[in-house]
């Protein structure tokens, strides 16, 4: 649905999953420092809404997916992830429970097949699974990792996740009188998240994501709550190895005009970087998001194999970039036991 904060005058639309709603207004950094300073909200009316409700919902959330969801209270803002059998990355939720009923938020395009696989799933349990897109909007009144301050003059019906608000969509044409603060675009937000080292499903990610990789242990995994669908791999990778891939948050030259897009690869850079029969570099990762920040200038997100030094210089989409740790490389393996074990154990 085409957010009708499109029409406001300078709004210019963000591209591809992001085209309903504002990339910018017409001042892109200053929208980024009134988010930053609490003073803006971002429009992320894209984003899918589905409310699950019933006396079983924590409890089977709990057993279904990766957060310990089963004694959550009332307000607390989470994340959690569903997992495939081999434990890759299939949803990411942001969510909250008021007492009647789980409201969460997923990815722009992602909520019909969740409440497919969540209808599978009910059985005889007393839960009730609805996708309410189309009556509540998500916007964002904080920075991704920043402090959250909720604003006074919430339409009625709103949920609280965090820094993230549900209002009724026909409410969202009047979201900025209502909250006394200034529309900032999802380049703003964008920027703000990619600065905090917070992964975005399907951007930060790809079809063999798993949650090691990208620094969702903890965020939104639990490792000792018990089983769920994926939970195979979370323990094994913990326990017993490392994730083939790590995150990291590139510096990228500030001389080149553009950044490079996502899924771009990532290559080394310098004459330590063995090359191909081609002549090319070989591919080390892909990059994921990218944003010109107001203080740090151009930065990026992106997804490389472990064993990349963590000092190494790097090509992003064919831009220098210098890296910073989000992921480490030692990530995992967190019991030691006999190498005897580990052989009879990996056969």
């Amino acid at each position: 649905m085409r957010s009708p904060l499109l029409d406001t005058p300078g709004a210019v639309a963000a591209e591809g999953t992001d085209a309903t709603v504002a990339a910018h207004y017409g001042e892109p950094f200053a929208e980024q420092r009134a988010l930053a300073n609490g003073q803006a909200f971002v429009d992320r009316s894209h984003r899918e809404v589905i409310r699950v409700s019933g006396p079983d919902r924590l409890s089977w959330f709990n057993s279904l997916s990766s957060q310990k969801l089963d004694n959550l209270a009332p307000g607390t803002p989470i994340q959690t992830l569903f997992l495939d059998a081999q434990g890759r990355v299939e949803h990411h939720l942001v969510l909250v429970d008021d007492g009647e009923a789980i409201w969460a938020h997923v990815e722009p395009g992602t909520a019909a097949d969740l409440v497919a696989f969540l209808e599978k799933m009910r059985f005889m349990l007393q839960v009730e699974v609805t996708d309410v897109t189309s009556e509540y909007a998500v916007i964002s009144v904080a920075a991704p990792g920043g402090a959250v301050r909720v604003p006074d003059g919430l339409p009625e019906g709103s949920v609280v996740i965090g820094g993230d608000l549900l209002i009724p969509r026909a409410r969202l044409a009047t979201a900025a009188e209502d909250l006394g603060l200034r529309p900032a675009g999802l380049w703003a937000y964008e920027a703000l998240r990619i600065e905090a080292h917070e992964p975005r499903l399907g951007f930060d990610t790809d079809h063999k994501t798993i949650p090691h990789e990208v620094g969702w242990i903890g965020a939104a995994v639990h490792l000792t709550k018990g089983c769920y669908r994926g939970q195979e791999t979370v323990a094994r990778v913990h326990n017993l190895g490392h994730p083939p891939r790590r995150l990291v948050f590139l510096h990228l030259d500030g001389s080149v005009d553009t950044l490079p897009p996502h899924g771009a690869p990532v290559t080394l850079k310098g004459q330590g970087a063995e090359t191909q029969e081609d002549g090319e570099a070989p591919q080390i990762g892909f990059v994921g998001s990218s944003a010109r920040h107001h203080e740090l200038g151009p930065v990026a997100l992106a997804v490389v194999k472990r064993t990349v030094p963590v000092d190494a210089v790097l090509l992003a989409g064919g831009v220098a970039a210098s890296q910073e740790v989000v992921v480490p490389p030692d990530a995992g393996r967190n019991v030691q036991i006999d190498p005897a074990l580990r052989r009879r154990i990996r056969t």
